[in-house]
């Protein structure tokens, strides 16, 4: 799947009934998952998985053999800034032959939530699985029309005793973005192909000389080697050094805290009764 990416995984203990699970991804967007959406999602799985069990077969697009089938459908809630907030989510109906949504219901259900919930509106969709599948950039292109940088979320239906964490991963859509700053680049590189292509004009004596327009581009030219002066080197160098000693320091903390933890479990595992009446001490 090539559209959603930087991966930001809501995890955290199971919240009350009130509350969310946040997570930061590195694109400095904040998620905030609130426990209904889990609920809903989690519910619509165990329904489809029942559903296809009585029918002896797969009643969920996805769905492969020997296989849970998938469930497919729209979350919903507000942006704030940087700060999304999921609140909601709904289901959503796909054609069993070809997998693609029925707008019909989609658009029954927006108005239906629009009328309830005013201020909400379609964040993105969601899937159960344990990765992310090919198929599923079907969908992610479909919800564009609605939103035109949906999120993703993924939730994992496997039970994983030994994690600690919700396995529910929220992928991040960046070809808006992508195609914004692409945009922004052909537009720029535009421009300076015509401020080019005019002095080429000007000195070939095509057109008259305007030195007002030359002070101007000339002013504008000036401005670009100020990235290479000295003090702008000698500041990056000062900023680059401090973000490796802050990374440096942040390792070294974390393996200093590893080690504490892996002494104090060598010593618990290695203490003897003998330690109470003055024999043998702990191993470190």
């Amino acid at each position: 799947m090539s559209a959603p990416s930087d991966a930001a995984t809501a995890a955290g203990q199971a919240a009350a009934p009130a509350a969310a699970s946040a997570a930061s991804s590195s694109s400095g967007l904040t998620f905030k998952l609130h426990p209904l959406v889990i609920v809903n999602v989690s519910d619509h799985h165990t329904r489809v998985k029942a559903q296809a069990a009585c029918s002896g077969g797969s009643s969920s697009s996805g769905a492969a053999d020997g296989q849970p089938p998938r469930v497919f459908g729209c979350v919903i809630g507000v942006q704030r800034g940087r700060t999304v907030e999921i609140f909601n989510s709904f289901e959503l109906v796909l054609d069993p032959v070809s997998g693609t949504l029925d707008r019909a219901f989609l658009e029954k259900k927006q108005e239906l939530y629009k009328k309830v919930f005013p201020d909400f509106y379609v964040l993105g969709w969601y899937s159960t699985g344990s990765d992310v599948q090919d198929t599923d950039m079907q969908i992610h292109k479909a919800l564009m029309d609605v939103n035109e940088s949906p999120v993703y979320l993924l939730l994992n239906p496997a039970i994983n005793l030994s994690q600690k964490d919700l396995p529910v991963t929220i992928y991040e859509s960046v070809a808006a973005h992508l195609t914004g700053i692409h945009s922004a680049i052909k537009m720029l590189n535009g421009r300076v192909r015509v401020i080019h292509q005019y002095l080429v004009a000007m000195q070939k004596g095509d057109i008259p000389v305007d030195n007002s327009l030359l002070r101007q581009v000339s002013s504008l030219v000036r401005r670009l080697p100020a990235m290479e002066s000295q003090k702008f080197q000698d500041d990056f160098l000062m900023e680059y050094n401090d973000t490796l000693l802050m990374t440096y320091l942040a390792m070294f903390t974390n393996c200093s805290s590893t080690m504490n933890e892996l002494v104090e479990k060598i010593n618990t595992s290695y203490e003897r009764p003998a330690t109470r009446r003055g024999g043998r001490g702990a191993f470190m």
